[in-house]
This record gives C-alpha cells, sequence and structure tokens, in this order.
C-alpha cells in the first residue's frame, strides 16, 4: 500500500498523498473482495467432487451395497464439516504455532483477520473430506457404519490437519511458505497436495483394507484374483466427469487469490499461473488416461472404460502437487508415469491379494507419491520464484536446481506415511479388535442395503450371485397375444 501510494502521489497535485491514500485504498478493497470470491468459488468447485466421489463409488460397488456407500459420503462431508470446524481448521492454520500442529481459530474464533477470512475455512473443509472420501472407497462393502464416523471424525479432526500444517502453514516444520529455517534449505513444494490430500487418504485406506482383509468371494481358494465388478459404469463415468470439473478448483484454486501482479504493467500476473495450472492439470489426466487405455488394451485385449476412468483420476492426483510450477510439457511425463505407476501398484495388489474396490489406495497413494517425487525432478526456476517469492530459489533436479527439494520431497512422503500409518493405523486396528470394523459374513452377502439400511437402492441382480430369485419385484414381459376373431 505505501509503494501504492508513493508511486500515485507525484501524479495528483495539491493534497496528493491523501488523494493517493484514498485511492489505493480502494484498489485493496477491491483485490480483497476479488480474491475472495475467487476462493469462494473454487471452493465450491472442491466441494462438488463430492458428488462425483459418490457417484464413482456407487458405480465401483455391487448394487446391493449402493445405499451404504452413498451414505457414507454425504456422512464424510457432514461429518466432516463440524469436526473440522471445532478442531481441523485451528490445527492446520491456527498461527502463531509451533512447527508440529496449530493452537488458535478453534471454532473459527478470531475470524476474520488480516491473513484468513471464512472462505479459507471453507476451501479447506473441502479438501479434507475428499481425504476421508479417498479412505471409504478402500474399505467399501463390508466396513460397519459406526467405523465410517469414527474414522472419519478422527481423519478430518485430527491426522489430515496435523499433515497440512506441516506443509501448508506459514510456520509448519516443512512449509515452503515459511520464512526461514527451510527444510534443506528449501522446504516441501506440495501445491496443492499430492502428498497432503491424496497420500494421506490412500495410506489411511491401505491400512483399512488391510486390516479388514477382501471381501469374500475377491479371491479363490487357490488364491487367484476374481473380479466382483462394480454395479454400473454409467456411474462411474459420470462421477468421473464431476471429479474432472472439481479439480479446476483444487488446483487452480489453491493459490488462494488471482489478482497478485507479478510485473506492473504487464498481462502477465497470477492469473496466468491459474491459468497455466489447469493446463497443466488436463494434459496430465489426458495423457494419464490414453496411457492407461492402450497399455491396458495390451495386457487384457480389452477397452476398458473404468481403468480409463481410474487412470485419469491417477493422472490428476499425481500433477496435483507441482500443477503450479511445471511447464505443460512436463505435465506430459507427469501423466505417463502416473499411468504405469497405477497399473504396477494394481498387480502387485494382486499379487499380495489386497482388496481395494475403488483402487483408491494404489490410485492416491501410489500416484499421489509418483506426484510428489515429480515435482522435486521437472519444478522450473521461473515458476518457483512466481509461486513462493518468500522461499529460497530450489528447484527440479532434471532442470538444474540441483537435490535439495527432491530431497525434501522424499522426506514428505516418508513422514506422511508414518504418521498415517501411526495413527489411522490404530485406529483400525483398535476397531477391529472391539468387533467395530468388519460387518458380519452373511450381512456381506445379503448386501448392506437390506441388512443394514432397510432396504435396497433398486431393483437388481448381481453377476456374482446364484440363480435364486432377485430381492425385490421383476418387471416381466408381456407376449403378444393373437386378436381374437371378430364375431
Amino acid at each position: 500500500m505505501a509503494t501504492c501510494s508513493a508511486d500515485l502521489a507525484p501524479l495528483l497535485g495539491p493534497n496528493a498523498t491523501a488523494a493517493a491514500d484514498f485511492i489505493c485504498n480502494k484498489f485493496s478493497d477491491s483485490a480483497f473482495a476479488v480474491d475472495n470470491t475467487y476462493l469462494l468459488f473454487s471452493a465450491y468447485l472442491v466441494f462438488s467432487m463430492q458428488l462425483g466421489f459418490a457417484m464413482l463409488c456407487a458405480g465401483s460397488v455391487r448394487a446391493k451395497n449402493t445405499m451404504n456407500i452413498m451414505l457414507t459420503n454425504v456422512l464424510d462431508a457432514a461429518t466432516g464439516g463440524l469436526f473440522y470446524y471445532l478442531f481441523g481448521f485451528a490445527f492446520a492454520f491456527g498461527s502463531p504455532s509451533n512447527r508440529f500442529i496449530g493452537r488458535h481459530h478453534f471454532a473459527l474464533k478470531s475470524l476474520p483477520s488480516s491473513s484468513l477470512d471464512y472462505s479459507n475455512f471453507l476451501y479447506q473443509w473441502a479438501f479434507a473430506i475428499a481425504a476421508a472420501g479417498i479412505t471409504s472407497g478402500s474399505i467399501a462393502e463390508r466396513t460397519q457404519f459406526v467405523a465410517y464416523l469414527i474414522y472419519s471424525s478422527f481423519l478430518t479432526g485430527f491426522v489430515y490437519p496435523v499433515v497440512s500444517h506441516w506443509f501448508w502453514a506459514t510456520d509448519g516444520w516443512a512449509s515452503a511458505f515459511r520464512t526461514d529455517d527451510f527444510l534443506f534449505g528449501s522446504g516441501v513444494i506440495d501445491f496443492a497436495g499430492s502428498g497432503v490430500v491424496h497420500i494421506v487418504g490412500g495410506v489411511a485406506g491401505l491400512w483399512g483394507a488391510l486390516i479388514e482383509g477382501p471381501r469374500i468371494g475377491r479371491f479363490d481358494h487357490s488364491g487367484r484374483s476374481v473380479a466382483l465388478r462394480g454395479h454400473s459404469a454409467t456411474l462411474v463415468v459420470l462421477g468421473t466427469f464431476m471429479l474432472w470439473f472439481g479439480w479446476y478448483g483444487f488446483n487452480p484454486g489453491s493459490f488462494n487469490k488471482i489478482s497478485s501482479i507479478y510485473s506492473s504493467g504487464s498481462y502477465y500476473g497470477q492469473w496466468s499461473a491459474v491459468g497455466r495450472t489447469a493446463v497443466t492439470t488436463t494434459l496430465a489426466g489426458c495423457t494419464a488416461a490414453l496411457t492407461t487405455l492402450f497399455v491396458k488394451r495390451m495386457l487384457t485385449g480389452h477397452w476398458n472404460v473404468t481403468d480409463v476412468c481410474n487412470g485419469l483420476l491417477g493422472g490428476f492426483a499425481a500433477i496435483t502437487s507441482g500443477c503450479s510450477v511445471v511447464e505443460p510439457w512436463a505435465a506430459v511425463i507427469c501423466g505417463f508415469g502416473a499411468a504405469l505407476v497405477l497399473i504396477g501398484c494394481n498387480k502387485l495388489a494382486e499379487k499380495v491379494k489386497f482388496d481395494d474396490p475403488l483402487e483408491a489406495a494404489q490410485l492416491h497413494g501410489g500416484c499421489g507419491a509418483w506426484g510428489v517425487l515429480f515435482t522435486g525432478l521437472f519444478a522450473s526456476e521461473k515458476y518457483v520464484r512466481e509461486v513462493y517469492p518468500t522461499r529460497p530459489v530450489k528447484y527440479g533436479l532434471f532442470r538444474g536446481g540441483g537435490g535439495k527439494l527432491f530431497a525434501a520431497q522424499i522426506i514428505q512422503i516418508l513422514v506422511i506415511v508414518g504418521w498415517v500409518s501411526a495413527t489411522m493405523g490404530t485406529l483400525f486396528y483398535l476397531l477391529h479388535k472391539f468387533g467395530l470394523l468388519r460387518i458380519s459374513a452373511e450381512d456381506e452377502m445379503k448386501g448392506m442395503d437390506m441388512t443394514r439400511h432397510g432396504g435396497l437402492a433398486y431393483v437388481y441382480h448381481d453377476e456374482d450371485e446364484d440363480d435364486s430369485p432377485p430381492h425385490g419385484t421383476q418387471m416381466k414381459k408381456i407376449g403378444s397375444h393373437p386378436t381374437p376373431p371378430q364375431v
């Protein structure tokens, strides 16, 4: 503001200082309004991803569990909203605080402030429930409802906020937004959360699925994999497009503002960086989808739409870390690598008899980890300077920036895996020990819609069921009858 007034005052004549202050204050107020509107719109886009998660999950499970998985998606948002309001936002962004956890703004006390507004809470809440939604997909079709409520509250209220404090708060120990004492003189670049959101959700889902064990019938007596197909490819595709749409709030929206100027009088500013981030996001997802399409065709002989959708989402999960600091051509490399990582993780999952109905642990955990490493390899010096102006200029190893950023990225993966394993792994183990995690075999065979939720989502007949009559009332075809002769 002082710079604005000093530049403007010589041009205004008498009472120049007061006039310059007045004009610059008006511009500042307008910038706050524009940036908050931009962040709120981005929050709405990220929240719309919950509909995408719900449709994707519903299409990926068998029809007899549709109501169950839809309800868990609704309650991820509702439970996460309350616990993130009470505790999560404070643990994540409650500065000033220590390096480990925030300690201010519980229940949004003292908001708005000069650095945080209500729009920041709404945006970060949408991220928190995205992490919870990832986990719910891994443990679908065999988990007690009370377990969903407990893990969702714990993840959004404590586990995820602590991780986001480490890497996104101005006083987090590994944050690139610090003003001094950076990890390896660099800090971690995880712009929109390949690590903070996707690895957290993926590792939590990994432990839940491991402790529960595979669904009944997922592997036969000889240990061979048996496909338990989701009941609706239509819902899978609808959910994928909804997630794609929401990712334009997830990644570009993580700038939190759009009006920042990089150089005075230029057409190039943060609005350009926002557009570039949307482009890198798009290219990574598209490349991953096409790579998955052709590689799976060579491996299986089929053009599989579900595999392509998962590949697309894997590309998005990977580029989320470096979307703002890499060139568009590098995003193509990111998407190609993400597709191979996902296919490899799925092959490994089959070998160790790991059952994840949505491939969530492999997709978000595996591709998220690849994305974090990719950023340490391909981050551009120019874009790092623009997006992180307060940190030392450490950029991608393959772009000539040395290995310090890459080392910081490795540390991020290790500490997230360790933290989530220690917290969520312990929680799932305790739920298992107290009989609160997995449903009975009888309920699992019948389906949770009928046994736990009072009825079915719609009339269906799953492929894996025997020839017994399906539940509900079926429509019957009425054959044609000859017209009776007229008298």
